[in-house]
């Protein structure tokens, strides 16, 4: 399987690395992470190029890898530096060392042509940090199954009545039908639940109460970045959808990390403009997400395990999945241009 390159993925939380060696398998690209003195993040390919021995395995020394099988030691470019008991370093000593970013709690990693590596293509939420805003770092799910399943889900507001009815979901929104909105790079899937009870995430921690007016905008940035912008007000309340974030509001933002072609790491964070100055309902509330976020690997694992079953089981289309259709042309053209790029560069290095 292709996976996309030319982006940001997140890694791990920034809380979770420091000077010690850890390995991450990322597209099916092993990766060795850990902290600089200075307090940055190195990143390079785990495997040492004299017999792929993970360097993971081996020695921090300073800001330097001494793999654990024969000593080589790299520095945080990649070059390596020594080699016991030769003096003489090949040219192709080398490991490849990955551009490294960290925002909302995480760091991030681009896989891709290091050239392209742009922090502006970064996964965005602009009400992060933002006054009136109380930002969340959530957790990580993993999740066998592949990681355009997930993609699917998240772009699926009508599963959420079924599988989600203790959490995000009330049988008033069953038949409301879902809008689709499509950028040359961005896809909304959206929907207003006029006069209906609050759901009951919103019912215990923003305390709605009575009957209100609910909305769900699944904004969606391939190759797989979501910021779910879920709120509610008192019904008639507010006219223009503009203006909801003068509701109660949360964005829930799940940016996905595919490890290979069955697994995924689902990375999730909130930020919220309902009780800012209350932290200690945080836990509280990432618990009760948590618990919504599991019931969606019940069942996508399961799917996984069917389709892997009976490869040709026949599947129809439903009007919902114009999204999910739209997505995976979306992250197959982002795949074939990279790959058209690598074929220029390739051809182009043989010409010189």
């Amino acid at each position: 399987m292709e996976f996309v390159k030319n982006t940001w993925y997140p890694v791990t939380w920034s809380n979770e690395v420091d000077r010690s060696l850890t390995r991450h398998m990322i597209a099916n690209e092993p990766v060795v992470v850990f902290r600089r003195q200075d307090g940055s993040v190195a990143a390079l390919h785990d495997a040492c190029p004299h017999r792929l021995a993970p360097l993971s395995l081996g020695t921090l020394i300073d800001d330097a890898i001494e793999c654990g099988y024969h000593g080589m030691t790299f520095d945080c470019s990649g070059q390596c530096i020594r080699i016991p008991g030769q003096e003489v370093i090949p040219k192709n000593a080398t490991v490849r060392a990955y551009p490294i970013e960290e925002r909302y709690g995480l760091v991030w990693i681009w896989l891709g042509d290091p050239k392209q590596a742009d922090i502006s293509k970064m996964f965005n939420v602009p009400q992060y940090g933002q006054e009136g805003w109380h930002a969340v770092q959530g957790g990580v799910l993993r999740i066998e199954c592949n990681y355009l399943s997930l993609v699917e889900n998240l772009l699926d507001p009508a599963h959420v009545t079924f599988v989600h009815k203790s959490t995000l979901g009330t049988p008033a929104g069953a038949s409301i039908p879902v809008n689709n909105d499509y950028g040359d790079n961005s896809i909304s899937v959206w929907r207003w639940i006029p006069d209906a009870p609050p759901i009951p995430l919103f019912a215990n921690f923003a305390k709605m109460t009575g009957q209100v007016d609910r909305w769900h905008y699944y904004d969606y940035t391939p190759p797989c970045f979501f910021d779910i912008d879920m709120g509610t007000c008192a019904t008639g309340s507010i006219k223009d959808p503009e203006m909801r974030h003068t509701g109660v509001q949360m964005h829930s933002c799940h940016v996905l990390t595919p490890v290979d072609d069955r697994t995924v790491l689902q990375y999730w964070f909130h930020v919220r403009n309902f009780r800012v100055d209350e932290p200690e309902i945080d836990q509280e509330l990432n618990a009760a997400l948590e618990f919504a976020f599991k019931e969606d690997k019940i069942i996508l694992e399961r799917i996984q395990q069917e389709q892997e079953r009976d490869p040709n089981a026949k599947q129809i289309t439903l009007g919902i999945d114009a999204a999910p259709r739209r997505m995976h042309k979306m992250v197959q053209k982002l795949i074939e241009e990279e790959r058209q790029h690598l074929n220029t560069t390739a051809n182009a290095g043989v010409a010189t």
